[in-house]
């Protein structure tokens, strides 16, 4: 018994027998100073010790005792927040407005533009690098020429590359 424990011999000082490492002493607490627990009469006593106590609230909750809510689907949360269901009108009206000049793009260009967002002054176009960004600002008359013709205003259209 004694044998086995010689780490926590050393943490101890001879002459005041105070414990030097607070966390390791049986009987402080985790946030007590050095206490004046004698270590070689409880060691000689042949009490059981193996290991550090530890305090019950570090021991995780059991699972039948978490309260976990019901994930909600995103169109519901989206209906149910004032902010997110503005947030959700703006996203269908970018896809809305993609969806209308999407025949003006030519084929492989398609999966380069991305909708962006939409605000008081246009709707933003995201290109995937400079190269069909500048692709999309030789056809940008044309696309602000079908936004308006499908009567979607504010009918400008801004490029930008999206950073990746």
């Amino acid at each position: 018994m004694v044998g086995a424990n010689i780490e926590y011999w050393r943490r101890f000082d001879d002459v005041g027998r105070q414990c030097s490492n607070a966390s390791h002493c049986p009987a402080a607490k985790p946030s007590a100073k050095p206490c004046n627990f004698n270590i070689r009469a409880f060691l000689l006593s042949g009490a059981p010790y193996t290991q550090p106590m530890r305090s019950a609230s570090r021991h995780p909750a059991k699972p039948s005792d978490r309260v976990v809510p019901d994930p909600l689907p995103i169109e519901q949360a989206l209906r149910q927040h004032e902010g997110l269901a503005r947030l959700g009108l703006l996203i269908r009206e970018s896809n809305r407005r993609m969806d209308t000049v999407r025949p003006a793009l030519p084929g492989a260009l398609s999966r380069f533009v991305k909708p962006g967002p939409v605000d008081e002054e246009g709707w933003t176009v995201l290109a995937a690098n400079a190269a069909v960004a500048a692709k999309l600002r030789h056809l940008q008359p044309r696309l602000e020429q079908m936004l308006l013709e499908a009567g979607l205003l504010p009918a400008r259209v801004r490029v930008k590359v999206q950073q990746a």
